[in-house]
């Protein structure tokens, strides 16, 4: 009498098979998501210096912003000042807020400084460390003393 079906020993070599194959995927499918973390926050990171610029321009300051959601759509949360009392000061979270990758800075001059964070709850991961080393990561300085023909 002769049964179909698998013996016990293709069934163990079949579920060692599958266990290297997920071995070896599962590292790059992380890998994955932490460029998509790093590609986000780099086009974050740029989308908010070309709306600084955009909102700067055509209102000549900062003062007529009453808060950072009248200048950019990019997710920040309000941070401490920690360089000038008085000047808009905001922190570029890449988990959404609980700990901070980019600090930023806004004067009523048209300087938009942007740093690595130094409060508290610092974003430690290698994601965070390679947004921090953007070429965008430094001061941008916005308008001017005046037309020159």
């Amino acid at each position: 009498m002769k049964r179909a079906g698998f013996t016990m020993i293709e069934l163990i070599f079949v579920i060692v098979i599958l266990g290297i194959l997920a071995a070896v995927a599962i590292p790059k499918l992380s890998a994955t998501r932490d460029d998509a973390k790093f590609s986000k926050a780099a086009s974050d990171i740029g989308t908010l210096v070309s709306d600084m610029g955009a909102f700067y321009t055509a209102k000549g300051d900062f003062k007529s912003a009453t808060a950072i959601t009248d200048v950019t759509n990019v997710a920040l949360v309000e941070g401490t000042a920690i360089e000038t009392a008085g000047a808009g000061v905001y922190e570029y979270s890449l988990d959404g807020g609980t700990t901070n990758c980019i600090h930023i800075v806004t004067t009523n001059l048209g300087v938009v400084t942007l740093t690595a964070s130094a409060v508290a709850t610092v974003d430690t991961s290698a994601t965070c460390t390679n947004v921090k080393a953007l070429p965008a990561i430094k001061v941008h300085t916005f308008g001017g003393t005046g037309v020159t023909y």
